[in-house]
C-alpha cells in the first residue's frame, strides 16, 4: 500500500526509511506520477486551509492581502501574524476571546523566547491556526450566522467548507474528524487532494484565484520567517505550497503541475524534498528550489549524511 519515499542516510548507512504515498498531476489534470496508493483516503490536516479560506470568502468575509493569506496559512506566531489576526477580528467587531482554537506557544523560536522573557504564556492568538479561526468568525459575522458554534460540522460555514473542498477535489470529502485546532476535518484521497491543489493555481478568477494570489503575494503569512513553505513559494514564483500535520503536503506550480504527499509515519522532514522530486518528474522546473530538497543529517553539529528521496522499492 505504501512506498519507500525517502531514506535517512548517516555516514553511508541507511538509518531510517519514510514510507508513504505521492500523487502528482500533469497540467492537463492527468495522473502523471503515483507512488503508493493514491486513491486511499487520508486526513489532509492543514493542507485544507486554503479551501477553508475560500469558503470564508464565499460567505462574505472581507478578506484580502495579508489577511487572506493568513486565513489560508499555518502561521508561526510572530508579532506580525498576531497583528493581522487581531485586525481580522477587530473588523468583525470581535476580540481574541472569540477564538476557539486552543492556546499555544508560537512556533517561531525567537518569538517564543521573547514571550518567555516577558513573562507571558500560551495564547489562542499565537496558535498557528488562529488566522483561519479569525477568518471563520469574520465569515459568520458577514453572513449573519452564529459565532458560538462555528466549529460544529453542521454549522452553515462548515457545510460551505465541505462543499468547497469537494468541488476542488472532485470527490465527496469523508470521513469527518476533528483537527488539532478543533475545526472539522474532512478526509480526501491523495489524488483528490492533488486535484484541489491544482485548482488553486489554475483558477482564472473567483475566490480560488483570490486565495492563490494572496498566498503567492504574502507567503510569510502562510507560514513564517524561514519556514520551508514560505521559501518554497518565494523560490518558485506563482506556486503554492501548504503543509499539514502528520506528514501531509500539497504543492503546485504556476503551470499547473500539482502534488500531494502523505508520509505515513507523520514526519514532515522529507515532504518538501519528496514533493520537489515529484514535480520535477512531472516536467516542472524546480531548479530555483533545489536547496530546499537537501535535508542534511547531522553528527556533532556537522552534516554527515542526508535524507535521500528514493525512486521506489
Amino acid at each position: 500500500m505504501y512506498d519507500v519515499l525517502a531514506e535517512v542516510v548517516r555516514n553511508g548507512f541507511v538509518e531510517s526509511r519514510h514510507y508513504g504515498s505521492v500523487a502528482g498531476l500533469a497540467p492537463d489534470g492527468t495522473l502523471g506520477y503515483a507512488r503508493g496508493d493514491v486513491h486511499a483516503t487520508v486526513l489532509p490536516r492543514s493542507t485544507t486551509k486554503p479551501f477553508q479560506a475560500l469558503a470564508c470568502l464565499a460567505a462574505g468575509a472581507p478578506l484580502a492581502g495579508e489577511h487572506l493569506a493568513i486565513a489560508a496559512g499555518s502561521h508561526t506566531g510572530e508579532d506580525f501574524h498576531v497583528a493581522a489576526t487581531a485586525a481580522i477580528l477587530a473588523a468583525a467587531g470581535l476580540g481574541a476571546d472569540a477564538l476557539q482554537c486552543p492556546p499555544a506557544w508560537p512556533e517561531d523560536a525567537p518569538t517564543r523566547a521573547a514571550l518567555i522573557r516577558a513573562g507571558e504564556g500560551e495564547s489562542r492568538i499565537r496558535m498557528n491556526c488562529s488566522g483561519k479561526h479569525a477568518a471563520m468568525l469574520a465569515a459568520c459575522v458577514a453572513a449573519g450566522w452564529p459565532t458560538g458554534d462555528y466549529l460544529d460540522p453542521g454549522h452553515p460555514l462548515q457545510r460551505g467548507v465541505r462543499a468547497a473542498l469537494g468541488d476542488a477535489a472532485g470527490e465527496e470529502p469523508a470521513p469527518v474528524a476533528v483537527d488539532g485546532c478543533g475545526a472539522p476535518l474532512f478526509g480526501l484521497t491523495l489524488a483528490g487532494l492533488a486535484r484541489a491543489a491544482q485548482s488553486l493555481v489554475l483558477a482564472a478568477g473567483g475566490p480560488g484565484r483570490a486565495v492563490a494570489d494572496a498566498m503567492r503575494a504574502h507567503p510569510e503569512y502562510v507560514a513564517g520567517t524561514g519556514h520551508v513553505n514560505t521559501e518554497f513559494m518565494r523560490a518558485l514564483p506563482g506556486s503554492v505550497a501548504k503543509g499539514g500535520a502528520e506528514g501531509v503536503l500539497i504543492a503546485a506550480t504556476a503551470q499547473g503541475h500539482a502534488v500531494a504527499v502523505k508520509v505515513i509515519d507523520g514526519s514532515p522532514r522529507a515532504t518538501t524534498a519528496i514533493a520537489l522530486r515529484a514535480l520535477a518528474a512531472l516536467g516542472a522546473d524546480t531548479t530555483p528550489a533545489e536547496p530546499l530538497g537537501t535535508v542534511p543529517v547531522l553528527g556533532g553539529g556537522r552534516p554527515v549524511g542526508e535524507i535521500r528521496v528514493t525512486e521506489g522499492k
